[in-house]
């Protein structure tokens, strides 16, 4: 039994990518590449989310995991965010009921404070999609395993395909038809031929880095109106399909533990990032640094309170849930060939 330890580190690299792409943002830099981070997220718990489940898996059992691991750390962020408005720390953070709300439970809403379809805490849109996913990932769950992948198939790509359609007054049909949602499909599919015999041919890993790299590059010179699904979401299922080749190669990927710790702490950078380069925006400014010195010390401070932020709060919350239950019954302990992977 095995960790996949080059999932984990793409799972580092996603949230330090965002980090990065906010800290230069910050400084007035443009940096879209950045953006992948996201994409990059939402193909692994594509490939997560197939590779974990199987035919005993339940919709009840899953929803519980999922929320176990994604609510506590987001309704705690979300909270210091509405303590820290309330107070008078966050002048341009607007608050209604209504959107606060919203924002707790994770559906779409229009920001009372820039007019965005973003919750309370920003980066917390993309868990709105991935939210939306579990519930449709559950609903697929009720089906013979053999129908899962087929019915999520057609169900996303019918949503991609009516987002044309949608009016965007329609506030969350018109979000949860967005292509990003494509990416999750990329990684379902990803997963289901990753458990295939075939997977991890040799010669597949240096094309599969090679597409990777020209994907990134024809992505850096696409206009930025075509769909980010298009621009970094096929780069990022080549990147991640490139890693798990080389995870089934020989010794397969070694365990660097500073990369495994990124990987673990992932979802708390992710969370808790802006909230520091928000205050180290203003320590940049009066100290008038330059914009390279001003994204260092945003990418650092953001990494370092998502570290704190893992040992402090999300890692007790995990190893509460753990000792009080474990992994919700009905998912599957095991992943491909004796491998387990750790969504954590």
């Amino acid at each position: 039994m095995k960790r996949l330890p080059g999932i984990q580190y793409l799972r580092g690299a996603a949230a330090c990518a965002v980090v990065l792409y906010h800290a230069a943002d910050r400084a007035q830099v443009p940096l879209r590449i950045g953006e992948a981070g996201v994409d990059l997220f939402f193909v692994l718990s594509g490939f997560l989310m197939w590779a974990i489940t199987d035919a005993a898996s339940r919709p009840g059992p899953f929803l519980v995991d999922r929320a176990k691991r994604i609510v506590p750390s987001y309704w705690i962020v979300t909270s210091v965010m509405v303590a820290g408005a309330l107070c008078g720390l966050f002048p341009a953070v607007r608050l209604t009921v209504g959107h606060v709300v919203s924002s707790y439970a994770f559906l779409p809403a229009i920001s009372p404070s820039n007019g965005a379809v973003w919750p309370l805490l920003v980066p917390g849109w993309t868990l709105n999609y991935e939210a939306g996913f579990y519930a449709l990932f559950a609903l697929a769950l009720m089906l013979p395993r053999g129908l899962q992948l087929g019915a999520m198939t057609v169900a996303l790509l019918v949503l991609a395909l009516a987002h044309p359609l949608v009016d965007r007054e329609q506030v969350a049909l018109y979000f949860y038809t967005d292509p990003h949602i494509l990416e999750f499909l990329g990684g379902l599919w990803l997963a289901q031929i990753w458990q295939g015999r075939t997977f991890g041919r040799p010669a597949a890993g240096p094309a599969l880095i090679a597409l990777t790299v020209g994907l990134v590059a024809l992505a850096s010179v696409l206009p930025t109106e075509w769909p980010k699904a298009l621009r970094y979401g096929a780069p990022a299922l080549t990147c991640v399909a490139a890693m798990l080749v080389h995870e089934r190669r020989g010794a397969g990927v070694p365990d660097v533990p500073w990369l495994r710790l990124l990987g673990d702490a992932s979802y708390s950078i992710y969370l808790w990032h802006t909230l520091i380069i928000s205050v180290t925006a203003k320590v940049a400014a009066r100290l008038q640094l330059g914009a390279g010195l001003a994204i260092t010390l945003h990418c650092v401070a953001g990494i370092a309170i998502g570290l704190l932020a893992y040992r402090c709060i999300e890692r007790p919350i995990i190893g509460f849930f753990r000792r009080s239950g474990g992994r919700a019954a009905g998912l599957a302990p095991t992943v491909g060939r004796g491998a387990s992977a750790r969504p954590d």
